[in-house]
């Protein structure tokens, strides 16, 4: 059996439960060492086999996969953040899928929510935005014309970009030329929850500086929305004693 697990964000304690107990009990270990906090493999049990994907193609990692269900041991793919998001895991099941080999999925914690918890961000507030729209630039991985940043910035919703620090100046030109402006809120969370997090607080207008001045060219998420301002919004119904609930009768003003 393989398990597909996210390792989360950065700190080794952001696991999930059920990440961690997958951990202990399995047999193969195939972890991604680029970004990966080594310190998960400390739940690792005595004997267990451990191989670094950082250094490994496909074929390598499936092949690892292959033997180990030659011989009924349990196989855990250790990925970073949560694997649905550019986790390159949909390759991998469906030649797992091709093969005949079993494997399931336990989600993990992606980094733009590890870098909300380090700002105390609420992305939704009521009446600034009630949308994240999670995202990034071109790299050597395309991205559809109709997933454009300008085409996602005109809705003016929370955003939350990866894989894109090294390509700031194009990233804030774009941005403003889909329709934020210039003093749009905006941070910069370099390896969030990781025990050297850095985290600024900027503009649209001066992403590119900010991260000029920080050193910060990869291994960070971008976030931009006015929900970063922590201002001028409604509070939620949810609370609101005149709004009745399933669970609680509305009372008079």
């Amino acid at each position: 059996m393989v398990y597909f697990v996210g390792a989360g964000c950065g700190a080794a304690d952001l696991i999930t439960v059920r990440g961690m107990r997958l951990l202990e009990k399995a047999d193969v270990i195939i972890y991604a060492g680029s970004l990966v906090n080594p310190q998960l493999l400390d739940y690792a049990k005595e004997g267990c086999e451990i191989h670094n994907s950082a250094t490994m193609t496909l074929d390598e990692v499936i092949d690892v996969i292959v033997n180990a269900n030659e011989n009924d041991k349990m196989v855990v793919r250790l990925h970073t953040g949560e694997p649905s998001i550019y986790g390159a895991v949909q390759e991998q099941m469906q030649r797992l899928e091709a093969l005949g080999i079993s494997y399931e999925s336990c989600p993990g914690v992606s980094a733009c929510f590890g870098a909300a918890a380090s700002l105390n961000l609420e992305y939704t507030l009521p009446d600034i935005s009630q949308s994240l729209i999670i995202t990034r630039m071109e790299g050597r991985t395309s991205v559809p014309e109709k997933e454009s940043i300008e085409s996602f910035a005109a809705h003016q919703a929370s955003m939350a970009i990866y894989l894109s620090a090294g390509m700031m100046e194009e990233l804030q030109e774009r941005l403003i030329k889909g329709g934020y402006d210039k003093n749009t809120p905006a941070a910069i969370v370099y390896k969030a929850t990781w025990p050297d997090e850095e985290k600024y607080i900027c503009t649209v207008g001066s992403l590119a500086n900010t991260a000029k001045a920080k050193g910060i060219s990869n291994l960070a998420v971008i976030l931009v929305g006015d929900v970063i301002s922590k201002s001028n919004y409604s509070l939620s119904k949810l609370y609101d004693p005149t709004f009745e609930t399933g669970f609680r009768k509305a009372t008079e003003d």
